[in-house]
């Protein structure tokens, strides 16, 4: 086989994640935008969901927010996504939108409260039983805004408390996935606030807990690639939730902000043998302002460019260069790939897939956004917070 058949082959292979409320309404914490044709419920997520995949052939699991996604039948929601073509991915937890968390959830004071949050993790993991999914994904607001409002190293021990015991729930192919972020809403103190919080966490719970990298959950110059090697190398890295930033946690398109970044992210996954369904690339994007399906398509372009950027690194002559110390070679190599143009490269694997090359072009000729503008009158949008 070779070499452009070989990534060619590894594109094919390529699958993102994309998430349920991706597609429903945002905004500013000032003001959520209504748009046109916007799913009123789960299923109809799911019918936007299965467009993405069926002009991208690299989106065929969607994840779930609890309690945004909330039904009475998971597995009936599971077969109407399986019917489109797409299975029910991670199942997100929501501990930061209830009046009860107004100091932390699994970390609170008060064990009635850390009672309530845990129970809601421990249904989310019956909710993955239904769905069939594998991966539990949980992201805590817990933190604390002033010196001395609670006790540090205590917290810590209700974090891990509470942790361990949803370890114990989960099944044997199921995994619990531990998102850090180092600010907001806590500012002076957050609960899980970096990788090395995450994964010493997980390191204690047992090889069924991994850390997510949310490549927006970062201090200015973080060096996220560092990361991504250190984990990998640790066996510790679960997932990514994939997005970009200009401040803060923006949540805007993967790759707006530093596609750059995000190569070098993809060539530390292919270097450290990331690149496997053991590893999952989900999507954790909200769309304020740009229309939703055309920007979820896109943000799985993105991702998959920077991929084929990553496997055209010549990774011999990188070698030799670093083994000789030859610093502006090796740097070369490294721009060389980043600097190829791979649009016609991924043009031709769609192709081959009996795709379109241009999913975006492909996906406004559809009609679709037309139609479900015109069929999705009445009821309540879905939205954040919603």
């Amino acid at each position: 086989m070779t070499e452009l058949a070989a990534v060619k082959t590894a594109l094919k292979t390529q699958a993102v994640e994309t998430p349920s409320w991706a597609y429903g309404n945002s905004g500013t914490r000032f003001k959520v935008f209504a748009q046109p044709g916007v799913p009123r419920n789960p299923r109809e997520k799911l019918d936007d969901a299965a467009q993405v995949h069926a002009f991208t052939g690299a989106a065929p699991t969607v994840a779930l927010h609890i309690p945004w996604d909330k039904v009475d039948d998971y597995g009936a929601l599971a077969k109407y996504a399986q019917e489109r073509g797409l299975k029910l991915g991670a199942i997100n937890s929501n501990t930061f939108q209830d009046d009860d968390y107004r100091l932390g959830s699994i970390c609170h004071p008060d064990a009635a409260v850390r009672r309530k949050a845990l129970d809601h993790l421990l249904e989310c993991v019956d909710i993955m039983d239904a769905t069939g999914s594998k991966d539990l994904k949980l992201w805590f607001a817990d933190g604390t805004n002033y010196p001395g409002q609670d006790d540090i190293r205590e917290r810590q021990d209700r974090l891990a408390e509470g942790l361990a015991q949803v370890y114990e729930r989960l099944g044997d192919d199921q995994r619990m996935l531990l998102e850090y972020k180092f600010f907001e809403p806590a500012f002076y103190m957050t609960d899980v606030p970096d990788w090395g919080t995450a994964y010493a966490h997980c390191l204690k719970l047992g090889p069924k807990a991994q850390v997510v990298v949310d490549t927006g959950h970062h201090a200015p110059g973080t060096n996220i690639e560092f990361i991504v090697a250190t984990l990998l190398r640790e066996g510790k890295l679960g997932a990514f939730d994939f997005n970009s930033r200009f401040y803060a946690d923006d949540d805007l398109m993967v790759g707006a902000a530093d596609p750059f970044q995000l190569f070098r992210i993809m060539y530390e996954v292919i270097r450290g043998g990331g690149f496997t369904p053991d590893v999952a690339f989900m999507l954790d994007q909200c769309h304020n302002i740009e229309a939703k399906i055309p920007a979820i398509i896109r943000s799985v372009m993105n991702v998959q460019e920077a991929t084929a950027k990553a496997l055209l690194v010549d990774g011999a002559a990188l070698a030799d260069a670093q083994r000789t110390g030859d610093v502006l070679a090796a740097n070369a190599v490294i721009m060389d790939a980043y600097n190829t143009d791979v649009r016609p490269l991924l043009g031709a694997v769609r192709e081959e897939l009996g795709l379109d090359a241009d999913p975006v072009s492909a996906y406004r000729r559809s009609g679709w956004g037309e139609k479900i503008a015109v069929e999705r009158v009445g009821g309540q949008q879905a939205g954040w917070g919603a």
